[in-house]
């Protein structure tokens, strides 16, 4: 398995439990686990991780993901250090350690931002024992924050490193088409997505903010900018090697031949 440029996003559906309000730790581990088989094969690996608002919902005696910003931007600032602390102590079990990006899409517009973010990325990747974890600066960006659970930020990031695939991880196994008889499978490959636009779901869990109209927007951008793509089950991150070797379970985005 020759090294590739993998960008993983994790949304906040699969990194916070259905059942309350708070980061849910066995499966940050076992994404952690697959994280640490990627570099073990010898990949270099970025992750966008969500989450910082639901790991701080807790702290802020919150039940439920609050509505207004200010308070979710809040949650944010308590959630972050506890988000990147938690990554730490699983990942040093490994021997890896995070490298935290804290971004705003104005960071990314300004080509020299872009320019400093991109060096401050490559510098890192220099060191094979450091996982860059990049997240929106929540406490000055809304951005994702109303409308995108990083997914828009994942595709800029992976254009802007030109990252061999992005995968989006969410709490689904792909894109669902559900026909009318009520029977559902995976669309296993879209070469052009447009043309499924109208099968997004936009149902999104409790403590999640991009449905997978979200997703396919981002991917969209992503093709655009050179950047292949998968959606796949964050529940199951496991099958991430397999996925990038062409098997597992998920949706595929390739670009146009």
């Amino acid at each position: 398995m020759s090294g590739k440029k993998i960008l993983l996003k994790f949304g906040s559906g699969i990194l916070t439990r259905t059942d309350r309000a708070e980061t849910d730790e066995e499966q940050l581990c076992k994404l952690v686990q697959a994280i640490a088989e990627l570099k073990r094969l010898g990949h270099q690996v970025v992750v966008v991780s969500s989450g910082a608002v639901a790991a701080g919902l807790k702290a802020m005696d919150f039940r439920e993901r609050p509505t207004d910003l200010v308070t979710l931007q809040a949650c944010a600032a308590v959630g972050q250090s506890y988000l990147m602390h938690t990554y730490q102590s699983y990942l040093r079990g490994h021997g890896l350690h995070v490298g935290q990006l804290l971004l705003t899409h104005a960071d990314l517009e300004s080509k020299e931002r872009a320019e400093r973010t991109q060096s401050t990325l490559l510098r890192l990747l220099q060191n094979p024992n450091i996982v860059p974890i990049i997240n929106e600066n929540d406490c000055v960006a809304v951005e994702e924050l109303k409308f995108g659970d990083n997914d828009k930020l994942s595709s800029r990031v992976a254009t802007l490193w030109q990252a061999d695939v992005l995968i989006l991880l969410t709490s689904v196994p792909g894109l669902m088409d559900i026909r009318d008889d009520g029977t559902v499978s995976i669309v296993a490959e879209v070469n052009n997505v447009d043309e499924v636009l109208h099968l997004a779901q936009e149902a999104k869990g409790s403590f999640s903010v991009g449905g997978m109209g979200s997703k396919l927007r981002a991917v969209q951008d992503a093709i655009q900018g050179g950047v292949p793509c998968i959606i796949a089950s964050g529940r199951h991150p496991e099958q991430l090697a397999s996925l990038i070797e062409g098997g597992g379970i998920g949706t595929r985005f390739p670009l146009a031949s």
